[in-house]
């Protein structure tokens, strides 16, 4: 439930703090920075700076705080110290606080520090919760049943590579791999020609389970610690052939994207909607997926954008595309009903472990959340306004998530940007 944190009549003394889209008083994300020749730390982005926590700390003025140069051990412990420690920066980052003097000198501008991995990833799980991504893509290939049998009963997810999960700004190169045209009478090993992007929810783990204990669906939110954005970079044409029967291999594993801060599930409680419906016929979740009030609290009014920066676009100066809009509320399953299944077979989860949502497309083509979409698996292309044609991902493109959380009567709160650019 919201608390004195959110009301939108909070202003900082941190001046640039007030109506920033991303990081306001309201929001306090939890985040790894480096200053400038310094190791990296825990702190806190307020507007255009970064606090930093274990100096508060030292100085006494909050008494929870995260040590050392991960987050895991604090998102071990549950929403209890979370929300004393979103508790005390509030108040004292809030205009008239009596050490305001004493804390601005533990400020740090935050584009002058390094923004790290919050956390050390041990697993990464990639859901398919999108609905609506399922089936246009399914209609691509399967235009007599675009959805399997299993998928609106099974959370259907892969295991992925938690080792190529890089924070945002971080470029990678275009991978190699087997691909098979229609008329080649064999594979080629070659550089990936169909590289595409993937708008998604990233949900970070915080308390784990023993393993052979499976977490109940009315229990799940208490082991959430919060969320990001996320891009899992999919090599179309290295998948197309790789994929059956097991699953996606070498064309995901080769980079995932995230960006640097985990926005907590204090900050937001004022953008919890109801699940939406069901559309008629679908059938009801099974017993151990189903929760009244996860129904009702359990998904979250969250726009995501995806947006596209070319080589010639940054030249030029021109400023980045935007290729979808779309919202959480469009996903399937309920980051609680992802947490239950993801256990329910004993599997145990740690805290820093890694869940993407899978693609988050919205019903219509402006909201679609990858190339595969947008082009029909390349059979088209998107023109830009400087004339460029894109069907998939050239080297020297750029892609950038970003996503704000939307309430009547809240303030909004950003996620900051989740973006990389490919290289050759």
């Amino acid at each position: 439930m919201p608390d004195p944190t959110h009301n939108p009549a909070l202003q900082s003394w941190v001046s640039d703090a007030n109506n920033h889209p991303e990081f306001p008083i309201q929001n306090l994300p939890l985040g790894i920075f480096a200053p400038r020749n310094g190791a990296p730390r825990a702190g806190i982005a307020i507007g255009n700076h970064i606090l930093e926590l274990q100096a508060c700390h030292t100085h006494g003025l909050i008494t929870q705080f995260p040590a050392g140069a991960t987050l895991n051990d604090f998102l071990a412990l549950g929403a209890g110290p979370r929300t004393t420690l979103r508790k005390e920066v509030s108040a004292l980052l809030t205009s008239g606080h009596a050490a305001e003097s004493l804390a601005t000198s533990l400020l740090h501008e935050a584009a002058a520090c390094t923004l790290h991995l919050p956390a050390a990833i041990g697993d990464y799980t990639d859901f398919y919760a999108g609905i609506h991504h399922a089936l246009t893509v399914g209609k691509l290939f399967r235009p007599d049943a675009p959805l399997l049998p299993n998928y609106k009963y099974v959370p259907i997810g892969y295991h992925g590579r938690a080792s190529s999960i890089a924070v945002s700004g971080t470029p990678f190169r275009r991978p190699n791999g087997q691909r098979k045209q229609a008329d080649q009478p064999e594979p080629t090993f070659t550089l990936c020609r169909n590289l595409d992007f993937e708008l998604e929810f990233g949900i970070w783990i915080g308390p784990g389970n023993a393993s052979g204990e499976p977490i109940a669906i009315a229990d799940a939110t208490a082991h959430i610690a919060g969320f990001c954005l996320l891009n899992d970079w999919s090599a179309r044409d290295i998948q197309a052939w790789e994929y059956q029967p097991l699953g996606p291999f070498l064309a995901k594993s080769f980079a995932t994207t995230i960006s640097p801060w985990i926005v907590t599930p204090e900050a937001l409680a004022p953008f919890r909607i109801p699940q939406p419906p069901r559309a008629k016929g679908d059938p009801r979740p099974l017993p151990y997926l189903w929760n009244e009030s996860d129904q009702a609290t359990g998904a979250f009014n969250i726009a995501l954008e995806a947006y596209l920066l070319t080589s010639t676009m940054r030249d030029n100066s021109t400023p980045p595309l935007r290729l979808a809009l779309s919202n959480t509320a469009h996903a399937y399953w309920t980051v609680a009903q992802m947490v239950t299944h993801h256990t329910s077979n004993g599997c145990h989860l740690r805290p820093g472990d890694l869940f993407g949502s899978g693609t988050i497309s919205a019903p219509t083509k402006t909201g679609y959340g990858s190339l595969l979409e947008l082009t029909d698996n390349g059979r088209n292309h998107i023109t830009l306004p400087n004339g460029e044609i894109r069907r998939f991902l050239e080297n020297g493109d750029e892609i950038m998530f970003r996503a704000h959380a939307l309430a009547d009567g809240a303030v909004s709160i950003g996620f900051g940007e989740c973006r990389a650019q490919v290289l050759e």
